[in-house]
Parts: structure tokens; sequence; C-alpha cells
């Protein structure tokens, strides 16, 4: 049985205050749920925070990025070290967002991979499709490519310690969820992927999760899925209530 991960993106939202008066109220809400990981991953800003206001408890705290060097002249930038420092133990890499906005390749996708595992910290690995590439029916195909050349250079032991995270881009902030059977159709892909690159044990093994528009109402639907280990929530996890009732499915 692979134990789900219910994990939180706050994107650019939450000072340290913020973060702490979330935590008043989340940690007690989940204190009593079991057989799945949580994780948030806050702004750097607000790492330490989160940290100290989730000592004790079953949540833990990721960044939303790094660099992949340990440290340098690289102004703005973060290292896995410096993540690990805080106490956190997650790193999300290669959000569409970061894609979108900020360059991101599949290759630095792999270099983050390897620097994230380096610092020990647990990689939630995002690919997905943009909505003109899934209407022209290569969704497949992006995917796979992702897969090739952001994941598949990995060896069995790094990618046994990954977690993979299918964020379909048009469903991403839009309030278009892909439905069920939509997202278990790429998940189901992905394991493919990894069975003939890793083989069978290590595809049943492997984590993935569903990002884009998760909500309360919609997370029992998708996590009935076959394939479909978890979740990667983004405005929903913003409410300790909304997120708790998504962790709670």
């Amino acid at each position: 049985m692979r134990t789900p991960v219910m994990a939180g993106n706050w994107k650019m939202y939450k000072t340290p205050q913020e973060t702490r008066a979330f935590f008043e109220k989340f940690v007690p809400a989940v204190s009593g749920i079991t057989g799945r990981e949580i994780v948030i991953c806050p702004p750097f800003v607000d790492l330490a925070a989160a940290v100290e206001a989730t000592r004790g408890s079953r949540v833990e705290i990721g960044g939303q990025n790094l660099y992949w060097k340990k440290e340098g002249a690289f102004t703005g930038e973060i290292s896995g070290p410096m993540i690990a420092a805080t106490g956190a133990k997650w790193v999300i890499i290669g959000h569409s967002e970061r894609r979108q906005y900020f360059g991101e390749t599949d290759e630095t996708v792999y270099q983050r991979i390897i620097a994230a595992l380096e610092a020990g910290l647990k990689p939630i690995v995002c690919v997905g499709e943009r909505l003109e590439e899934r209407e022209s029916g290569r969704t497949e195909e992006v995917l796979g490519t992702q897969f090739r050349d952001g994941i598949a250079k990995l060896t069995p032991e790094q990618f046994a310690k990954i977690v993979i995270a299918y964020e379909p881009v048009w469903a991403i902030g839009t309030g278009k969820t892909a439905t069920p059977d939509i997202a278990e159709a790429a998940h189901k892909f992905l394991r493919g992927q990894a069975e003939a690159k890793y083989g069978k044990e290590a595809a049943a093994a492997v984590r993935i999760l569903y990002g884009g528009s998760v909500k309360p109402d919609n997370t029992k639907a998708l996590m009935s899925q076959e394939d479909i280990d978890g979740t990667l929530v983004g405005g929903a996890s913003l409410d300790p209530g909304s997120f708790a009732r998504i962790v709670d499915f």
C-alpha cells in the first residue's frame, strides 16, 4: 500500500505571523488523522515559523523550490542545505508556475532533484500539460518528455526517494479540475513510464499526486482512483479548515 501524501503549496501567500496563526488551527484539526503524510510548503520566509509551529505534530514542512548549488554568488536563490537547516523535510520541484514564469526546464528540474536528494530533502516533482497541448492530443507526449528528460536520468535508488505530482496546467488556479477519470488516465500513463524505466516494483511503489483546483468536495472522488496517491493543493490549502477537510478525505 502506498501511503497518501496530502500536500499544500501556499505559493506567494502568508507572513510568518499569518503562518503561526494558520497552524494554531490546523495542527489540532488534523491531530487525529492517520494513514497519510501531511506536508505544507510555505514561502521561504515562513519556513522557520512553520517548522516551529508544527514541532511534535505529524505535519511536515517543505520549500517551494531550491537552487542546485550548495552556496555561491547566486543572488536571490536558496540552497537545499539552507532549506534543510530550517527543519523542513520536503521541496517542490518543477511547478508549472516555475516553468511558465521563471524559465524552468526539464534539465533544471533534474539538477534540482539531485540537489534536493543530496540535502536529504524529499522532492515533489511536478509534471503536466498546458491547455493547448491537451486539446491537440499531446498530453502523453508532453508527460513522456517531462518524465524522460527531468526524471528518468535518476538512478533507481534516487527514483525511489521522489514523489511525482501530476498538475495539468489548465486546471491550476482556474477552477477547472481534471475529472477523476482524466486524472487517473494521466497517472496511469506516468506509472507506465516508471515501469518501463525502473521496473514493475518501483512503479508500484512511487507515489503520484494530483494537483489542480483540488477542493474538499472533489478530493474523495480523486483519491478513489487506483493510481492517485495524494494531492498537491494550492488555494484550498491556505485555509486551515479547508485543508484539514482535504487531508481527512
